[in-house]
């Protein structure tokens, strides 16, 4: 069963249609990066699906048993929020907020989770630090460890490794493609890496000048990755990543 579904789906800003007519479904354990042009409107599509963006036509629905307030969200980092003033441990306990209610504190069972997902991140030495002082990498294993506070189920990322170093980079998108595999949580990723989209992802959605939905295989033998690829000057890389993803087997498949 469909976690997400959206249906003849068009964003706007002020009025003005920026993505039309989005289909697509997402089902529990897909690996979904949504992909396309600078400003084509990925980061918008994301908010929409937190309900952070009202400004849509078209049908959005959960399901599978999904609610709202079970939907993990790792937004990009602004300047403000990199100079926050607060514990590790208190910014990832932060992210049980959405099951208090009018409650003012947090239960056993809320920290006994956030001391489980700053594990899980390799974070747990760092709970007393504050997030200021923390490196890049360090911080968004922290704000990970928070959206796995909110859900269990689905976990929205955008641009998550954007500002990182090729290192960093890769031990994000590992830690990324283990809770997806190995616990199972479903995926929605915003990127500007198709390598790295076709690479990991089970499904890509392309938006903006070109749009498409479908399997990874689907989206490297259609004429929208290669043309996309094509404008962006990026043959050699394209032919590479097809290469590597085509002889790579899916765990899927």
């Amino acid at each position: 069963m469909a976690q997400l579904t959206c249906q003849n789906l068009t964003l706007k800003y002020d009025g003005k249609p920026i993505v039309e007519d989005l289909n697509f479904t997402i089902h529990a354990g897909d690996y979904l990066c949504i992909v396309g042009e600078n400003g084509s409107g990925k980061s918008t599509l994301m908010k929409t699906l937190l309900g952070l963006h009202r400004e849509y036509n078209g049908v959005m629905e959960t399901g599978d048993g999904l609610k709202a307030n079970e939907i993990g969200y790792l937004p990009q980092q602004t300047i403000v929020q990199k100079d926050f003033p607060a514990s590790v441990k208190e910014i990832v306990l932060s992210g049980c907020q959405g099951r208090c209610g009018w409650r003012p504190f947090y239960t056993k069972e809320e920290k006994q989770l956030a001391m489980k997902n700053m594990e899980r991140m390799g974070i747990l030495a760092l709970e007393n630090r504050c997030y200021r002082e923390l490196s890049g990498g360090q911080m968004q294993r922290v704000l990970l460890a928070r959206a796995l506070c909110a859900t269990q189920k689905l976990l929205l990322l955008d641009e998550p490794v954007s500002g990182l170093d090729p290192k960093v980079t890769a031990e994000m998108y590992q830690l990324i493609q283990r809770l997806n595999r190995e616990d199972k949580i479903t995926i929605v990723m915003v990127s500007h890496d198709i390598a790295a989209a076709v690479r990991y992802a089970s499904h890509i959605l392309h938006i903006g000048e070109w749009v498409f939905f479908g399997t990874k295989q689907e989206y490297i033998n259609s004429s929208v990755y290669r043309g996309f690829n094509k404008t962006e000057g990026s043959n050699n890389l394209a032919e590479k990543t097809e290469e590597q993803a085509a002889g790579r087997k899916d765990v899927r498949e």
